[in-house]
């Protein structure tokens, strides 16, 4: 059966129990329906004298068009811990529209390893996105309405650097002229969008602790500057109190379900390879004093969202992982040791071996942060015993476990032995967490670190114009905040081409973006675009409603 028919399938429970397994009263409920619900912000605020849980990240290899399952085994090992009689709940991401109709498709997990209603989830929800989209527009049309009536705060439209938002993938709004028409129309300049999960918006909303903090780093964005160079920030527009009445009821986090009905909540979502990639921090904070164990996911392979999750989620939110489990498929670690797509049903032990350096690179770079680790093997049909035997053999040779895993086919069964393995090893208090530079440590030399000792790059690069605009950062006072590194997800190189673990690579800084009320800074390499385009043949040319109503095509 295909993902959706299995969900169809759910035997779901009314979101009131499943609720009451994390001990929200039906009070404390904004019921969406019979299966989803927002939970009550000022629950929340109740619980921050209870302890706190163990916090278990997941993320994967180097991503490969073979697939990795991160998402899938973030259910698939809180069903297993679920199931060895442990207290645990998932934490993810929403998935974005953009992928669900290019190329990537949902992410709401797959087979017996689900969040659901899938469907919803991977649509419109609970409208988190559209008010993410909705706030962040707005502050764009105020800021064009500021200019048009005068500009007393002497914004030059030549250094404005918002741009607008759509949660769609959509190349030809790059980069627009806007204001066309005459003068009741504006004032004529150049534009662009970003997809609104490389909003700054979304940023802010998913590292915001509350209302109060929300809305003192929106009024932080800085939108543009002056011809003198001074910045103006989002304050000075006056619209950051509208936004935050947008944003109110979308700050409440999304309490849905399993397959196997145990609790699952599902915030935010800014992506990886050109944000920070984690779910809300109100989310995972809240998560972390309902359950004993939970387990939360960062996005694409670890050098990206991983990173990220460590040098930006928990730095600024004071979190501390207790384990970490890297996903591999032995697929894509075929693919990195240069086996084509279409090969990959056969077994290839060479390859394999090859390709597992790749695997190796993100178990040194996870230990590297303090976090003890295990590997989780997403095991596909046609998987060989000998292959699977051999990534066991490597990571052993590294000083970690990897344990094979069938959640995909058999749900929280087929994970029990990962989560013994996770729960034992988080209960240890083995991990020393430590971010991977200091606050204090130079704009540049942070850039630097992360290339070199992550992506194990040679140097980085950049024009006079980027190493002047550093500069002008660091004097200005943001020389404390964490570097957000915006670069392909396909390789630890800026080169997708380079799989497996290059070495002698050069990382090139294209442009820099200071995200002044999320409190890091963006680095944009390589050719990594923040609007992405669709593919040849999105996934939008087959989806469709058939005659009994029902969505196909989806997944």
């Amino acid at each position: 059966m295909s993902d959706i028919e299995i969900a169809r399938q759910a035997k779901t429970q009314p979101i009131g129990e499943i609720a009451a397994k994390l001990g929200i009263p039906d009070s404390a409920l904004i019921p969406y329906g019979r299966t989803k619900a927002k939970i009550d912000p000022e629950h929340i605020a109740t619980l921050d004298s209870k302890p706190n849980g163990k916090l278990i990240l997941v993320t994967a290899i180097t991503p490969t068009p073979a697939g990795e399952g991160k998402t899938t085994t973030s259910v698939g090992l809180t069903d297993g811990l679920n199931r060895i009689g442990k207290k645990a709940l998932v934490c993810l991401r929403e998935p974005s529209l953009g992928p669900c109709f290019g190329m990537k498709g949902g992410a709401a997990g797959g087979g017996y390893a689900q969040v659901v209603p899938m469907e919803d989830i991977n649509l419109h929800f609970t409208g988190d996105f559209h008010a993410i989209g909705a706030a962040h527009n707005l502050l764009s049309a105020l800021i064009d309405n500021h200019i048009h009536w005068g500009n007393s705060l002497e914004l030059d439209a030549r250094r404005i650097v918002w741009k607008r938002v759509a949660d769609m993938n959509d190349r030809a709004l790059r980069s627009i002229n806007c204001g066309l028409g005459g003068p009741g129309n504006g004032f004529p300049r150049q534009e662009g969008y970003d997809i609104t999960v490389a909003s700054e918006v979304m940023a802010i909303f998913c590292l915001a602790n509350d209302i109060d903090d929300l809305k003192a780093r929106l009024d932080k964005i800085v939108v543009g500057y002056t011809r003198d160079h001074k910045p103006v920030h989002a304050s000075e527009i006056l619209g950051t109190g509208a936004m935050s009445v947008l944003l109110k009821d979308a700050l409440a986090p999304n309490l849905v379900q399993t397959l196997e009905n145990n609790p699952a909540i599902i915030h935010g979502g800014p992506f990886a390879n050109i944000a920070h990639g984690c779910n809300s921090v109100i989310a995972t904070k809240a998560g972390l004093k309902m359950a004993d164990y939970v387990v939360t996911e960062a996005g694409f392979g670890a050098d990206l969202g991983a990173e990220k999750f460590f040098d930006i989620k928990c730095r600024s939110a004071g979190l501390a992982p207790d384990a970490a489990v890297i996903v591999a498929t032995t697929r894509a670690l075929k693919m990195h040791g240069g086996v084509s797509k279409e090969d990959l049903d056969k077994e290839d032990l060479e390859a394999l071996r090859d390709g597992c350096v790749n695997l190796v690179r993100h178990i040194e770079n996870v230990k590297s942060f303090g976090v003890p680790v295990v590997v989780g093997i997403n095991r596909f049909t046609l998987d060989t015993d000998n292959e699977i035997a051999l990534i066991k053999q490597i990571a052993a040779a590294n000083g970690v476990k990897a344990i094979e895993c069938t959640h995909w086919a058999d749900g929280g069964a087929g994970t029990e032995e990962l989560a013994h393995e996770v729960a034992s090893i988080a209960d240890s208090g083995a991990a020393s967490f430590a971010p991977l530079y200091p606050d204090e440590m130079p704009i540049w030399d942070k850039i630097k670190t992360v290339a070199t000792r992550l992506y194990r790059a040679d140097d980085i690069i950049a024009d006079q114009k980027i190493r002047d605009q550093i500069r002008s950062l660091q004097d200005s006072g943001y020389g404390n905040f964490p570097v957000c590194i915006a670069k392909t997800q396909y390789s630890f190189s800026t080169d997708p081409n380079l799989k497996g673990a290059p070495t002698d690579h050069v990382m090139a800084i294209r442009e820099v973006r200071l995200s002044a009320g999320a409190g890091f800074i963006v680095v944009v390499c390589g050719d990594i675009m923040t609007m992405p385009g669709l593919p040849r043949i999105p996934a939008a040319n087959h989806i469709a409603i058939d005659d009994n109503g029902e969505v196909v095509g989806l997944f």
